[in-house]
């Protein structure tokens, strides 16, 4: 095969076909958590209506040198765009892509793709990063995330008869019972026995919830006790609601033995903003966690605010910048993710012109304040003036969206009883122009 190199031009090129393998909660398997490839037995889980919805899992021999698999590799060894990856061309989550975080972390194994890939895209090369899912446990409920990705959030749905077989096929029996099957036989035997090999090189432990898992603190203390802890590079996205399980303690029995560790702790705003944004969250109890990792931190990038811009949440956001300059942390910021027009809870729900004022105001505030830790912050409040909002998306349908999404809003805050507490429309009072827009739907 022809080289063509990242040093030559080729901008495609990524090293997670080669090394990293990613699993769902709903054992769907992709080149990685961002790509946007179709699944056989599911979607990409952000878009669950497939019209397949006979359950066929892969293995993850099946799946590494799989048809797909080597596709994916021939086209970016030829540096063709692919269209798998629009979520890193576009920056649709971030300005922080994932194709720069494995070259960066794998660059040093470009050599290898050459010598150990054949004309038909098959590897030669092991996996030696994961991202594996192992259910959806997930002891909260934020408001903008779903069944999939929480068993809180599942439970509610099943409890309050909110879901329903054609749109969640994986929540039916019998497929629901089969998933649980493989992930106890197939899945996790294909991780220990990664961890047996000592294989392992880098994990992202995200969920779910990861420190809820029995898997990450069983896997992670035999890495720790077999000595190839000094070899992996650890990561987390987690609501950090736990540091310890049965005596391990996160901090200082596990990841201060490993090459290197990297904490996003998912935040989304500051004390009842933030509470109700991520329901299950005790805003004191997770600063309180957030600060111990930072006790043992020996550099900056260890411990991050992961912050997800929402509409409420736009109104805390001074406050999410000012958290940030008083932890001297690091800002990861990406914006709710908006793939129909009920997703009202995404700033691009706003109309144009309110969206624009508000963000105009926000770095009028910010930028003269901030410092390199916060320029995330920056550049993605900037590139929401340049992402399409709802009114340009779906001109046809996005008022249906938005009141879809309004009713969906207003049940879940029934459910969970937010009169008692905090509502959206309380949040939103404290804008008027935001509250004028709410009350405006339907």
């Amino acid at each position: 095969m022809q080289e063509y190199r990242r040093k030559d031009g080729n901008k495609t090129l990524c090293m997670a076909p080669w090394t990293h393998t990613y699993l769902s909660p709903q054992t769907e398997r992709r080149m990685c958590c961002a790509s946007t490839e179709k699944a056989e037995s599911f979607e990409q889980y952000i878009d669950t209506g497939s019209a397949n919805k006979e359950y066929n899992p892969k293995t993850l021999a099946q799946h590494w040198n799989s048809d797909h698999m080597k596709s994916v590799r021939r086209r970016m060894m030829a540096g063709e765009e692919l269209p798998e990856c629009q979520v890193c061309n576009k920056q649709l989550l971030n300005t922080d892509v994932y194709r720069d975080y494995f070259n960066h972390l794998f660059g040093h194994k470009e050599d290898d793709v050459w010598a150990m890939t054949s004309a038909d895209g098959s590897t030669e090369m092991p996996v030696v990063s994961f991202d594996y899912r192992f259910n959806n446990l997930c002891n909260f409920k934020c408001r903008m995330c779903g069944d999939m990705l929480s068993s809180s959030w599942e439970s509610e749905q099943r409890n309050n008869n909110m879901w329903n077989p054609q749109d969640q096929a994986w929540m039916a029996e019998p497929t629901r019972s089969k998933i649980k099957q493989f992930q106890k036989d197939e899945v996790e035997q294909e991780f220990a026995q990664a961890v047996d090999n000592h294989l392992i090189e880098e994990i992202y432990w995200v969920g779910g919830e990861p420190l809820m898992y029995e898997q990450h603190w069983k896997y992670m203390k035999q890495i720790v006790d077999q000595g190839d802890a000094h070899k992996v590079y650890v990561r987390y996205n987690t609501n950090l609601s736990r540091t310890k399980y049965k005596g391990i303690d996160l901090y200082k029995d596990l990841l201060m033995h490993f090459r290197d560790w990297q904490i996003c702790a998912s935040i989304d705003g500051t004390g009842k903003i933030g509470e109700w944004i991520r329901d299950g969250l005790n805003y004191d109890k997770w600063l309180d966690n957030f600060r111990r990792g930072c006790e043992i931190t020996t550099h900056g990038r260890q411990m991050r605010l992961d912050l997800t811009i929402t509409t409420p949440g736009l109104l805390d956001l001074k406050n999410m910048f000012r958290l940030s300059k008083q932890l001297n942390v690091e800002m990861l910021t990406k914006v709710t993710f908006a793939f129909t027009p009920d997703i009202v809870l995404s700033p691009v729900a706003l109309p144009r012109k309110l969206l624009d004022d508000i963000v105009d105001e926000l770095l009028e505030f910010i930028e003269p304040r901030a410092d390199a830790k916060q320029q995330s912050l920056i550049d993605v409040l900037k590139q929401l003036k340049n992402r399409p909002v709802f009114e340009e998306m779906w001109p046809d349908q996005y008022k249906k969206g938005w009141l879809d999404g309004k009713l969906k809003q207003e049940r879940i805050g029934a459910i969970r009883r937010d009169y008692k507490k905090l509502t959206l429309e309380q949040i939103f009072a404290q804008d008027k122009r935001l509250l004028d827009w709410w009350d405006s739907i339907g």
